[in-house]
């Protein structure tokens, strides 16, 4: 398969997730123009020929590759498809679901991107106004979509998943059931070849699966791309903390990564109470292991659902002497009330911003709050979907702790300057 375009690749958008996929699909065409770019002066030089001349030869391979006989003019530059294919989303007057392909796929690998955690109103085939799906509906939506994919002829089909759903039920201490377990099985047993997550809760759920490949990618260059924004990563008095004894890895990453000492909040807990909210759970005591007294906090979590464990950590590391914290989570719910209640800690000086990436739906009362600040992985996906495509390694964005090292070593070195600013995944490219 040519590297140069993209043959028989598809890109699916399930409902609610139109605006993130198009900015996935916008970036995989670019990566398909500069990759063409990159490889004509290359062969060009090697085969001592016209750029005209290999253009033509490129749309000769492009139009023998063609289902139908090619008409028209040769083109004067080189394009890259659209990649889109749409599909017809329906929700009916009981609750049941269809989805439609609109075109066709024979033969295609198609890469379905679906935010089931998007709780927003959507526009939906068979009702006037916009509906607010549950996880569940999204998963039915899901099954819909993939098993009319496999029915249309596609040949493959990876799921892009920002958020697993049921992620955090891997594990059981009672009678309850493995419900990130069941949802592997049943995508396996629909035909699912790969799901593409972001910062997975538990790497347990990769055991569910026995044919079905999980990658599970990082957003950390990202958020400390956007944390560069705000802070000096040569300041000596930045501390990271783990917010839990859970989470003690992932802070331990970005606490290597950064040269500064990692801290640790440990909550003693009665599980005979069940917590409500920020001000009714079952925390009894909170234990710190480090300094934190005026410094710069960072505290790195996989997601933020109410948020009320997290503010309580917030509020308990300023009531020992800390002069400003900043969070980065990989998945910004924000469900129920959390935004007014991080809101009004941030007026409580509780906090000075959260950073989260936009893997998950976020409306407009959350993007211009002062205090949250938008990572963009949508390049990330992009880049993950061509490499696998075009059956290239993906362990360079998997691991991406060389390009952070790099980031991190330059800003530090050489401060807020311009010339750290063109740092990107210039060895992936």
């Amino acid at each position: 398969m040519s590297i140069i375009k993209p043959h028989k690749l598809g890109i699916i958008a399930g409902p609610g997730t139109e605006y993130f996929t198009s900015k996935v699909v916008k970036h995989l065409r670019r990566i398909y123009y500069e990759r063409y770019v990159k490889i004509s002066e290359a062969l060009t030089k090697r085969h001592e020929i016209s750029e005209g001349e290999l253009l033509k030869i490129v749309t000769l391979l492009d139009d023998l590759d063609n289902k139908k006989i090619p008409t028209g003019k040769l083109p004067e530059t080189f394009h890259c498809p659209d990649l889109t294919v749409n599909v017809k989303y329906t929700m009916f007057a009981n609750g049941e679901v269809k989805a439609e392909i609109l075109d066709a796929v024979r033969g295609l690998n198609v890469y379905y991107i679906h935010d089931v955690s998007n709780t927003a109103p959507i526009k939906l085939s068979g009702r006037e106004d916009g509906v607010k799906l549950s996880v569940n509906d999204h998963l039915m939506f899901l099954f819909t979509t993939i098993n009319a994919l496999k029915l249309a002829g596609a040949t493959g089909v990876t799921l892009v998943l920002p958020t697993y759903p049921y992620a955090r039920q891997h594990k059981k201490s009672s009678r309850e059931a493995l419900t990130a377990a069941i949802f592997a099985r049943f995508v396996e047993s629909l035909g699912v070849e790969r799901i593409i997550t972001l910062d997975i809760h538990s790497r347990e759920i990769e055991n569910a699966f026995s044919t079905c490949h999980l990658e599970n990618l990082h957003g950390s260059y990202q958020t400390l791309m956007a944390l560069r924004n705000l802070i000096d990563f040569s300041d000596p008095d930045i501390t990271v903390v783990a917010p839990d004894t859970g989470a003690i890895q992932r802070n331990k990453f970005y606490a290597q990564a950064l040269h500064r000492p990692l801290a640790v909040l440990y909550k003693e807990r009665d599980y005979s109470v069940v917590s409500k909210d920020a001000k009714n759970t079952n925390i009894k005591s909170i234990n710190l292991l480090g300094d934190v007294k005026g410094k710069t906090l960072l505290i790195a979590d996989d997601m933020i659902a109410t948020g009320g464990t997290m503010i309580i950590a917030m509020r308990e590391l300023m009531a020992r002497g800390a002069k400003k914290i900043i969070c980065m989570v990989s998945l910004p719910f924000f469900n129920g009330n959390a935004i007014e209640n991080f809101d009004q800690a941030y007026k409580e000086g509780v906090f000075w911003r959260i950073i989260g990436t936009n893997g998950v739906y976020q409306d407009k009362s959350l993007l211009e709050k002062e205090w949250f600040i938008q990572a963009d992985v949508t390049d990330l996906f992009a880049r993950v979907i061509s490499r696998l495509h075009h059956g290239r390694a993906i362990s360079p964005l998997l691991d991406n702790r060389k390009f952070i090292q790099k980031l991190i070593d330059t800003t530090q070195a050489e401060g807020q300057s311009e010339s750290s600013e063109g740092i990107k995944y210039e060895d992936v490219k």
